[in-house]
């Protein structure tokens, strides 16, 4: 589907940009464990944006598939959960925010859970 593909390719493009800025403009400006927050975040997000591509390419493969279609939803909620909120605590420093980042994993293994019974029912 190409909704998830280009969702993928931008996903791509913000977590190398901001993969970037994490380690060229806050480095020696935030604490060293916001940096490593920050570092976490774009990481994941970088993993997730692969998975949003391939959300595409398996919905181009398989047909249009109800859990791939909510697991690609469920990728890109836990990239803006996840990696949003360290990326926000890392700039903000407010450590609060930290309790959004597990509803985001939550959400990438629900989401990797569904995209694979997707694939298990074409086998």
């Amino acid at each position: 589907m190409k909704l998830f593909i280009l969702l993928g390719a931008i996903n791509m493009f913000l977590s190398i940009a901001l993969g970037a800025f994490g380690a060229h403009g806050l480095e020696g400006n935030v604490p060293e464990r916001m940096l490593a927050n920050w570092q976490t975040g774009a990481h994941y997000h970088m993993a997730h944006a692969l998975g949003l591509l391939f959300v595409g390419l398996l919905v181009g493969r398989i047909g249009v598939s109800t859990p791939a279609l909510i697991g690609g939803w469920l990728l890109l909620a836990g990239i803006v959960l996840f990696s949003g909120s360290l990326y926000v605590m890392a700039l903000t420093q407010v450590k609060a925010l930290g309790a959004i980042t597990p509803i985001g994993g939550v959400s990438f293994l629900i989401g990797w859970a569904l995209i694979a019974t997707a694939a298990v029912k074409q086998l």
